[in-house]
């Protein structure tokens, strides 16, 4: 085996430790006082539009190395050649094949007595890989910095042909002979051997390319389910749940405590429910897990939600709204006061527009506070509540102490009882916007869901300025788009005639390798938008039906969930189905 060459005689790397560059490379005995300071004329003559390293560089003061070397020190990082070192195969099975490549990281020592491990990166500033890398596999991770070919040239070596997949690992686990003693086992386990069965190699392994693959995958849920006789693992991508490969029901135990331990949950406790959160940075990428581990017949049900920053834009113009249903929403939002309502099922992408219509809103001048049960995404410039019913801390209650922090927009979570209501319409009333939510079919049920509640008439009327009706179909992979003539069934399904539809296109996915043969891509919004007129306050003032409001919605210009689906299909943005799955035919 080949020795690692360390770099040049360096004084103590805690001397060197957050030193400016131009210090460590005096200390380094690379540069003079006078040549640093020389730079640092030059660095002010630019206005400081490039770093000082840059510098030394262009000037031929130093080499790439010895930049390099004093990057890694100024982090507290010992620099490695690691060009002529052998790295045992049992070491680079400690890191797999995807994560390696993904955290651009080659694992170089372990030791089994401090279960710690050494790898080494190339960016200095990639300090989230050795986090990550502990969560994930559980190590104590130390980083040494290389040279970038270096690092290219060992993970092309060791890990060419090692690209796992889902089949390799679950064939792997099948061999273990220590996880297969734990067969039919499920509620004879002991904390001991738990703690043993979250520290399993293969399980690790697994997890970890379940974890990776479903967040280049832009899942929104990962599901891991026991069954009488059988563990299934699921995807949600675009709203639809995809099956993977099964693993053997009697790692189930082995799934659960690992994605206890990364959440910090307690392992023991397997009678009741928990949440966690596990936070990860995947190719500079932050990415949140929501964990919800819940006791069943058969074992834990975990499911991750995965809340990948990266790929969520709270931008109004993205979110699928027509031109005319945009400058809508902007009416209502710059409004002095009153309460905006989104409304539609769960996982509709209400958070997604109130985010954004509040991003919007969101400048200097402006104090914007939000109450959510939990928090999804950490937004600047937001100050985030996150509910906590079991110590009393609920909507209304927060509500209620918001309203002295001198807010100007507040965003309530959920309206889920009469209190809050009321208050969230007495905040309003005091010249707030309220945005909220509620879980109704349409723009018009939620009225019918306020009175339901017991909140007044007149204090609807007073308060509310506009509901906002949302669902998410999925859009037409654009690369394998085709068009196509639908049937009399499709048209009866859309309540449309041959008639109807003269001059219109209709497309759909033919299916591709970029849309993993599904035929869609991504999802869209579609909305109803209800303002309200004197006709609709005094008809809610009499306790009017929702059919009678929502045809008086129509008559003020609401377009229908069903309709704006019409236009959206027709545009070539989705497909009859997607429509008619998820809206209702009621007019």
């Amino acid at each position: 085996m080949g020795k690692i060459e360390t770099s040049q005689r360096l004084p103590p790397i805690e001397q060197l430790r957050s030193r400016t560059l131009g210090r460590i490379l005096i200390k380094m005995g690379v540069l003079t006082r006078e040549k640093v300071h020389e730079c640092l004329k030059i660095q002010k003559q630019r206005h400081g539009n490039i770093q000082i390293g840059q510098i030394f560089l262009e000037l031929g003061l130093i080499n790439e190395k010895q930049l390099q070397i004093a990057l890694a020190a100024q982090r507290g990082m010992e620099y490695v050649n690691i060009g002529n070192f052998d790295i045992p195969p049992g070491i680079i099975e400690k890191v797999p094949a995807q994560m390696a490549k993904t955290y651009h990281i080659v694992p170089i020592k372990y030791d089994r007595d401090a279960n710690e491990l050494t790898v080494v990166l190339d960016n200095p500033d990639n300090f989230r890989a050795t986090d990550d890398l502990s969560t994930l596999m559980g190590y104590k991770v130390t980083a040494k910095v290389t040279d970038s070919r270096a690092l290219e040239n060992a993970l092309a070596k060791h890990y060419e042909s090692e690209e796992e997949n889902i089949n390799e690992l679950i064939s792997e686990i099948q061999a273990d002979t220590f996880l297969a003693e734990f067969e039919g086992r499920n509620q004879s386990i002991d904390l001991d051997e738990l703690k043993e069965l979250s520290e399993s190699n293969p399980v690790k392994k697994l997890l970890n390319l379940v974890l990776l693959q479903a967040i280049r995958d832009k899942a929104s849920d990962i599901h891991f389910e026991p069954f009488e006789k059988e563990y299934k693992m699921r995807y949600r991508i675009d709203g639809v749940l995809y099956e993977m490969v099964p693993p053997p029901k009697y790692i189930a135990a082995a799934l659960s405590s690992r994605i206890k331990v990364m959440a910090n949950l307690d392992i023991a406790e397997r009678r009741l429910p928990q949440d966690g959160r596990i936070s990860l940075t995947v190719q500079g990428k932050p990415v949140d897990l929501r964990v919800s581990v819940l006791p069943t017949m058969f074992g834990e049900s975990v499911v991750l939600r995965v809340l990948d920053r990266s790929q969520v834009s709270f931008d109004l113009e993205k979110l699928g709204l027509r031109q005319q249903d945009r400058e809508l929403v902007r009416q209502l939002i710059h409004k002095p006061n009153g309460i905006i309502i989104v409304t539609g099922p769960t996982g509709c992408g209400k958070t997604t527009t109130l985010y954004s219509a509040m991003n919007e809103l969101n400048t200097v001048e402006t104090k914007l506070i939000t109450t959510e049960d939990p928090v999804e995404y950490d937004i600047d410039g937001f100050i985030q509540v996150q509910m906590k019913p079991d110590i009393g801390l609920t909507f209304a209650r927060c509500l209620r102490h918001i309203l002295r922090q001198d807010p100007d927009i507040i965003l309530v979570g959920e309206i889920r009882d009469l209190e809050t209501a009321e208050i969230a319409a007495q905040a309003s009333l005091t010249g707030h916007v309220v945005f909220t939510t509620l879980h109704t079919n349409d723009a018009p049920s939620s009225i019918a869901r306020l009175l339901d509640l017991g909140v007044e008439p007149f204090l609807v009327t007073a308060t509310l300025e506009g509901i906002i009706a949302q669902r998410l179909v999925r859009k037409i992979c654009e690369n394998c788009k085709a068009p196509f003539e639908p049937t009399e069934g499709q048209l009866s399904e859309l309540a449309l005639t041959p008639d109807d539809i003269k001059g219109k296109k209709f497309y759909y996915g033919q299916g591709c390798d970029r849309c993993n043969n599904t035929g869609y891509r991504g999802r869209t919004g579609i909305f109803e938008i209800m303002t309200f007129n004197d006709e609709i306050r005094d008809l809610i003032m009499n306790q009017a039906s929702t059919n009678v409001l929502r045809a008086a919605g129509q008559k003020a210009g609401m377009r229908l969930l069903r309709d704006n689906g019409l236009v959206t299909i027709y545009d070539g943005i989705t497909t009859i189905d997607e429509v008619v799955k998820e809206t209702s035919t009621e007019r």
